[in-house]
């Protein structure tokens, strides 16, 4: 019987959004537990090493993480496998960089600049309504946060844009036809687009129809929406392509054009 927590992630199972080679080695870093699922976050050490490429090993990693250099939303990390995820700001301040660990259109984790003033808050997505002890309402979000006393109107699938400094709520967004939304999960991982329609199936899972700007419309289940703008306007700002899947011929035809440009 194994028993306790297991220590180790093999490569071959680690999420295909860290894009790890195959052959790199045996192992992946496996996510501290933290507050986002280990298939839904990205590690510091993948996103130190692999794609900002300021270190060459994971020991070099421990060294930066360990000097306090990186916060993840305001707080100093110094565990390499800390699990970073969706929506998490994450500033460098030797470098005064920053960036939103945002899925690019194939669902991985882009590197995602931002400005200060974009920094100063995350959006977060309601999980779970309640009441407390002595009747204290509180909203549990996607990141782990429990928020007590909020605004009342704000329900389950609502987005809450937070003040990283003071988690205080800043405002909300509510789960409506017409807002713009993000894919976190399933195939059209890394889309957006706005609200269609809901279909509402009790006892199993609800569908959400979705139409992207360029008109192509899909369909996902409810729990991988995220609402990120009201209307068309996004609260924040979004990596290369906005959120936009080309077809493959799309894809095709427009490296073509940007080639006969280019020359």
């Amino acid at each position: 019987m194994a028993r306790g927590p297991k220590k180790h992630l093999k490569r071959l199972n680690a999420p295909k959004a860290w894009m790890l080679d195959k052959l790199g080695g045996v192992y992946a870093p496996r996510p501290s537990t933290g507050p986002h699922k280990l298939r839904e976050c990205l590690p510091l050490v993948i996103f130190l090493r692999n794609r900002l490429k300021y270190a060459l090993t994971g020991n070099e990693v421990m060294k930066i993480v360990k000097q306090r250099l990186i916060k993840v939303d305001g707080k100093v990390r110094t565990d390499p496998t800390y699990p970073a995820g969706f929506m998490d700001v994450v500033s460098i301040e030797k470098t005064n960089e920053l960036f939103r660990l945002i899925y690019d259109v194939k669902g991985r984790f882009t590197i995602h600049r931002i400005t200060p003033e974009e920094a100063k808050y995350k959006l977060c997505k309601v999980k779970q309504t309640g009441t407390g002890p002595k009747g204290v309402p509180y909203i549990v979000t996607h990141d782990g946060r429990t928020i007590r006393y909020p605004d009342p109107l704000i329900k389950v699938n609502d987005s809450i844009q937070l003040d990283i400094a003071t988690t205080k709520i800043m405002d909300y967004i509510k789960f409506e036809s017409g807002n713009l939304c993000m894919i976190t999960g399933g195939r059209n991982l890394g889309r957006v687009g706005t609200i269609v329609s809901r279909e509402r199936h009790p006892g199993s899972f609800d569908i959400v129809h979705i139409k992207d700007s360029t008109g192509h419309t899909f369909a996902t289940r409810m729990n991988n929406v995220f609402i990120i703008g009201k209307g068309t306007k996004a609260y924040i700002s979004l990596p290369r392509g906005k959120g936009i899947r080309l077809t493959i011929a799309e894809e095709r035809d427009k490296r073509i054009a940007a080639k006969v440009a280019h020359h």
